[in-house]
């Protein structure tokens, strides 16, 4: 049947399954849309925090905290969202969007489908990892994108007033924030390599998502085990504020380097197990 299929006329393998059908077909699901209204609202559920509450003013051990100065300034209010979102909101989209990638599929029995269209297998994969990737790094920009727009018109536009003491001019300030976004994005590939390697393992996606998340957190517990010592930095969750360092007078690429270093290596061998994996599976579903 493959050798009747790829000298069929006018079927092209790599034209299968294109990227703009699929995109659009996950923008439509609503837990798509739900997602994205979490994320969107976090801001404005901060800002009516603040005011309810007043300006944040806590200072522990004469330390000041990105929750300190998160009025000071629209940049302020963003890398705050961000910061109290990081280790576990940003994860959840993550792990939505890659763990719902083939395991959906296969609960709605139209996975065999799909591959009798005829998909092939690595295409397949290709398709929906590239289409939750992009999934995910559009979760990821909006939250600090709104909430960049509504501390802005809450707070003003302003410098980014560091917690380490003196601030970043707004023309300094975003480039700045865009490496916190962008290291966020890598950090939490590990999360998207374990989500989608447990939806082409399983039939029930929020197993797979579940799954991902939950190892995630045991990730960040075992992290918190001081008596691990040196082997906690070579857990992914150790490196996942090591962002904090562009939020300084003079950024510092060290931690980042080292967690993202980390986090694509466990990724890179996640990815090629689903690959490896999905495409010796008997598919029933």
């Amino acid at each position: 049947m493959s050798a009747l299929t790829e000298s069929a006329p006018g079927y092209r393998p790599r034209r299968t399954l294109p990227l703009r059908v699929e995109t659009l077909r996950q923008l439509k699901r609503r837990r798509t849309l739900a997602m994205g209204g979490v994320l969107a609202v976090l801001p404005f559920v901060m800002i009516v925090a603040f005011a309810i509450g007043g300006t944040p003013e806590g200072r522990e051990n004469g330390r000041v905290t990105l929750m300190d100065t998160a009025t000071a300034s629209g940049a302020n209010f963003a890398a705050t969202c961000l910061f109290v979102s990081a280790g576990f909101l940003l994860v959840v989209p993550v792990a939505l969007f890659h763990g719902d990638t083939v395991a959906s599929e296969a609960s709605w029995s139209s996975l065999r489908y799909l591959l009798a269209a005829p998909v092939p297998r690595i295409r397949l994969l290709w398709s929906k990892l590239a289409v939750a990737l992009l999934m995910s790094a559009g979760a990821i920009l909006l939250l600090p994108l709104v909430a960049l727009v509504a501390g802005t018109a809450a707070y003003g536009w302003g410098p980014l007033e560091l917690p380490t003491g003196g601030s970043l001019a707004p023309a300094e300030a975003m480039p700045r924030l865009l490496v916190v976004v962008a290291f966020i994005f890598v950090s939490q590939l590990v999360t998207a390599a374990l989500a989608f390697w447990l939806s082409t393992r399983t039939d029930a996606p929020l197993g797979a998502v579940g799954g991902a998340v939950g190892l995630t957190i045991i990730g960040n517990v075992l992290d918190a085990v001081t008596a691990l010592g040196s082997w906690r930095d070579f857990l992914p969750a150790h490196w996942q504020f090591a962002w904090a360092d562009a939020l300084q007078p003079q950024l510092e690429w060290g931690g980042m380097v080292k967690g993202a270093a980390i986090s694509v290596t466990y990724a890179v061998v996640l990815f090629a197990l689903a690959f490896r994996g999905f495409s010796r599976k008997d598919i029933v579903s």
